[in-house]
């Protein structure tokens, strides 16, 4: 699994950085790059895949933990899990807002997964 950066949006005229994860089933998922701030995850709707992700100094991501933002329905059960991301190292959020139902977006969260993460 590793990220792929989307060389064709670099000319959009838009405040929200896109990417794409590769799972391990070859599939490729857009994702919208954000900070990783309580106030954003707030606004994710509940029919997002969430990527919490760290960034490291050479600018390779990997991913900290990969959730249905419906697993964390309240605004202080959003905010312990941004406090544990960032505990272990996340500084970005990944939004997948394209998955059509539930079934989706767990195939989704099942091939992004490393086998040792916790997931939501």
């Amino acid at each position: 699994m590793r990220e792929e950066r989307l060389r064709a949006t670099a000319g959009l005229r838009t405040t929200e950085t896109l990417s794409s994860w590769r799972g391990r089933s070859g599939r490729r998922y857009i994702v919208g790059v954000h900070p990783l701030v309580e106030t954003e995850v707030f606004e994710v709707t509940t029919d997002a895949v969430i990527l919490a992700v760290k960034r490291d100094a050479t600018g390779t991501a990997h991913v900290i933990d990969v959730a249905t933002i419906a697993s964390y329905p309240g605004e202080q059960a959003r905010a312990r899990w941004v406090a544990e991301v960032q505990n272990r190292g996340a500084n970005e959020m990944h939004v997948h807002r394209l998955a059509h139902d539930e079934g989706e977006r767990r195939a989704m969260i099942d091939d992004l997964r490393e086998d040792d993460e916790s997931v939501g």
